[in-house]
């Protein structure tokens, strides 16, 4: 009796142990359950932005590289850069290797505006949206284009000129003409000459495109500019800075810089040190801090499919592109503290410190 008592009392105790068992298995696929399961949705995931750029041989395109990263990550998004330094072939190939490596959204600044129409349409291939920044990409269905207004870049230029030589031979040094901002910068450069032209008090006397906005370049076409025209030169629109800087080592060479007026932009730290030096007399600042601003924001909006809605469009030979333009400014000795050193683009000592020790 006593064993049949024992045994009870052992299978009681097993049936109590396999169950107490069975309850702990039960709830363990529950727990292992909770500690893998990824979270419940993508959004917490950073947006990821590829950034291909042409170049960064120019110190305007540091700032640019400096200040969208900045402002990317400032809104928690990662931020992929490359740049091909005027090589197009190697433009797009950075930018597949970005859409292969998994970008949300391609912001793209192009050094060919009709080569990188492939980079779009690999884009959109992959689901990918496609900024244009700052230069518009040529026939191809971009999703959207941020810049300046770059026709009103020309604009203030030829003002500025034409209110300090109203009469005289002009000089105009083009940028690059793979870049479909020079020929926008050029036509508001004419959209202020053209009536001064027409009445004989103006006449441009040369007028050439300077290969992959190199300075080099720029003070050859200025030297040969010269030359042509027996240094009867009255004064020089140059389609930004550094080009603006090439023809005033030209004008150096002759012993005219100074005596010659030239119109540049993009606010570079030299032509600041130029302008207070007093050969370069005005350039065009295009605060890229707001602009790179706006577009790590559009980015990062576009990525999460968010619609963006603007009020103006530019055709790029095979669409109307939704685009958002942005004001310049024109700057002279008068506005340069108000303008870039105010906005912190330079400092103050940078501008007039470094301009003493030319």
């Amino acid at each position: 009796m006593k064993q049949i008592q024992c045994r009870i009392a052992g299978l009681l105790m097993a049936l109590v142990a396999a169950g107490m068992l069975a309850a702990c298995e039960g709830q363990e696929p529950e727990a292992q359950k909770e500690r893998i399961l990824p979270p419940e949705t993508g959004q917490d995931e950073a947006v990821k932005i590829g950034f291909s750029m042409d170049t960064l041989k120019e110190e305007r395109w540091l700032k640019d590289r400096d200040l969208f990263r900045q402002a990317a990550e400032k809104l928690g998004a990662e931020v992929e850069i490359a740049a091909a330094n005027g090589d197009d072939a190697l433009q797009i190939a950075q930018a597949e290797a970005m859409i292969q490596g998994g970008i949300d959204v391609l912001v793209i600044v192009p050094h060919n505006a009709e080569a990188t129409a492939a980079i779009v349409h690999k884009a959109h291939e992959a689901g990918i949206k496609v900024i244009a920044y700052d230069r518009l990409v040529k026939n191809a269905d971009v999703d959207l284009y941020v810049s300046f207004d770059n026709e009103q870049v020309g604009e203030l230029q030829a003002r500025a000129i034409l209110e300090a030589v109203p009469k005289g031979n002009y000089v105009y040094i083009g940028g690059a003409p793979t870049d479909n901002n020079v020929h926008l910068i050029k036509k508001g450069v004419l959209n202020v000459l053209q009536p001064a032209i027409d009445r004989g008090d103006i006449n441009i006397v040369y007028d050439e495109w300077t290969d992959d906005w190199a300075p080099e370049n720029a003070q050859h076409n200025m030297a040969e500019a010269l030359r042509a025209n027996g240094n009867q030169i009255d004064a020089v629109i140059a389609a930004n800075d550094a080009t603006a800087g090439g023809a005033i080592k030209a004008l150096a060479a002759q012993g005219m810089n100074g005596k010659i007026p030239v119109a540049g932009q993009d606010a570079e730290l030299a032509a600041a040190q130029r302008i207070v030096a007093g050969t370069q007399t005005m350039t065009v600042y295009k605060p890229i801090q707001n602009l790179t601003a706006q577009v790590a924001e559009l980015a990062v909006q576009l990525a999460k499919g968010e619609e963006i809605m603007t009020s103006v469009s530019v055709n790029n030979g095979k669409t109307e592109v939704p685009s958002i333009l942005l004001a310049p400014t024109a700057v002279d000795a008068g506005n340069l503290a108000d303008t870039v050193i105010a906005d912190g683009f330079h400092s103050k000592e940078e501008v007039y410190q470094e301009a003493k020790n030319d």
